[in-house]
């Protein structure tokens, strides 16, 4: 049976190519979403990238926060620009929501958003939310909204939470070192030693890794809901996932 709503996390690793906006894929990830939602199916889309984006425009030292909040700044706005024109190529509308997860601990805040994404999907517009980095720095320095996607996925009513990355799924062991490492294709439980690793920074414009992407899957899991990781550079599992309701690839996350 097909989720009634999802919330769809892109890293901004798929995102960047050259530090650039990888333009096609958020095209392809775009056509995702406008397939989806014309099943009837609720989509929210959750969107890091907006450092990169804004670095394309202004190249600052990036590993200053100072210098990252100045991009964050201005490449929200360029991202949003980039997704507004995408979606509108299929005759969609999307917005934006700028949110930080210490926001959704009120609960008067995280009525009034879930009121006005509910109302956003009911006109069919996808409400796009980022971390508000320009204010809130924790996701420059941790995390690439991976926490923020699960909470939003509690939050909001989604029954599943996507995350897409250059991390194609789960595996028994880390797949970088042991040529013999097997992606996990389903997933109940996580060991606490894997949730309490240390999260690395692995490029200029990326946080979190695995470690992050896992502790969103645990969040989930708590919340009796389920999570589905794949890759985000070849769509081709999450497609099947979500749209045929066949897993041929991607790591799913179910108590």
């Amino acid at each position: 049976m097909p989720y009634n709503r999802i919330v769809i996390k892109v890293g901004s690793h798929v995102l960047t190519e050259n530090s650039e906006v990888a333009r096609d894929r958020m095209r392809e990830i775009v056509t995702l979403i406008v397939a989806l939602m014309a099943r009837g199916q609720d989509v929210i889309l959750v969107s890091s990238g907006a450092v990169s984006a804004g670095y394309s425009k202004l190249p600052l030292e990036i590993s200053n926060v100072d210098n990252k909040q100045v991009l964050a700044s201005i490449g929200q706005a360029y991202l949003l620009k980039m997704y507004q024109e995408e979606f509108e190529s299929h005759g969609m509308l999307c917005s934006q929501i700028l949110l930080s997860t210490d926001e959704l601990d009120s609960k008067k805040m995280t009525v009034l958003v879930k009121k006005a994404i509910d109302n956003l999907l009911l006109n069919g517009v996808v409400p796009i939310i980022n971390e508000n980095d320009v204010i809130s720095i924790d996701e420059l320095v941790f995390g690439d909204n991976d926490k923020l996607s699960a909470h939003v996925a509690h939050y909001f009513d989604a029954e599943l939470l996507v995350l897409l990355s250059d991390i194609d799924a789960y595996y028994d062991k880390d797949p970088r070192v042991f040529e013999d490492a097997k992606a996990q294709l389903n997933v109940s439980t996580i060991s606490k030693e894997a949730l309490e690793a240390v999260v690395t920074n692995e490029n200029e414009f990326r946080t979190g890794g695995i470690v992050s992407k896992l502790r969103a899957a645990q969040f989930m899991l708590e919340q009796n809901k389920e999570a589905f990781m794949s890759s985000g550079f070849d769509l081709h599992n999450v497609k099947s996932f979500l749209l045929d309701q066949k897993q041929v690839g991607g790591t799913f996350f179910k108590s």
